[in-house]
């Protein structure tokens, strides 16, 4: 008995290119029109363009780390990418609910490995506030899809696994 899907959701893959496209050409106009550290509002005292850097994680998690954590962040991503990518050929390409998070994910993760293996670092640049002058870190559009497709899955997991307990 095969247990493999046919059509599995690799296709989705597909998803994850686009987000590393857009990713990678976002940072790309970043890097040639954006200066370093200072804010530009696109709606003042809500949202600006922040360029800036991260050597670490979430919320410069590691940033201080002495380099090592690129290394490790790399081989974290890749990982995560590749069990995804491993579920997604299990997966029926239908079940959009489990494939769109994981190909986000993948798409995030390895936008941001594209940026620490050329760079060093991730190029951030979206800066919003969550309190009157208090700004949230800076982000980026890979950023954005790791944490929809989290969410995603968090959000899927938990209404299927009710759904499948009741």
């Amino acid at each position: 008995m095969n247990k493999h899907p046919k059509p599995n959701a690799l296709i989705w893959l597909l998803l994850s290119v686009v987000v590393i496209g857009l990713d990678q050409w976002s940072k790309a106009w970043v890097l040639a029109s954006l200066p370093e550290y200072t804010a530009i509002p696109v709606i003042e005292g809500f949202w600006n363009w922040y360029r800036t850097y991260n050597t670490g994680a979430a919320f410069s998690f590691l940033a201080d780390a002495g380099g090592w954590q690129l290394w490790f962040f790399t081989v974290l991503a890749v990982g995560i990418s590749s069990l995804l990518g491993f579920w997604l050929s299990r997966t029926a390409r239908g079940d959009w609910r489990q494939a769109l998070p994981y190909a986000l994910v993948i798409g995030g993760a390895l936008g941001n490995v594209i940026d620490r293996q050329i760079h060093g670092h991730v190029i951030d640049f979206i800066q919003w506030y969550y309190w009157p002058g208090k700004e949230w870190p800076a982000f980026n559009i890979a950023d954005c899809a790791v944490v929809g497709g989290a969410i995603g899955i968090a959000l899927f997991g938990l209404f299927d696994g009710k759904k499948k307990a009741a």
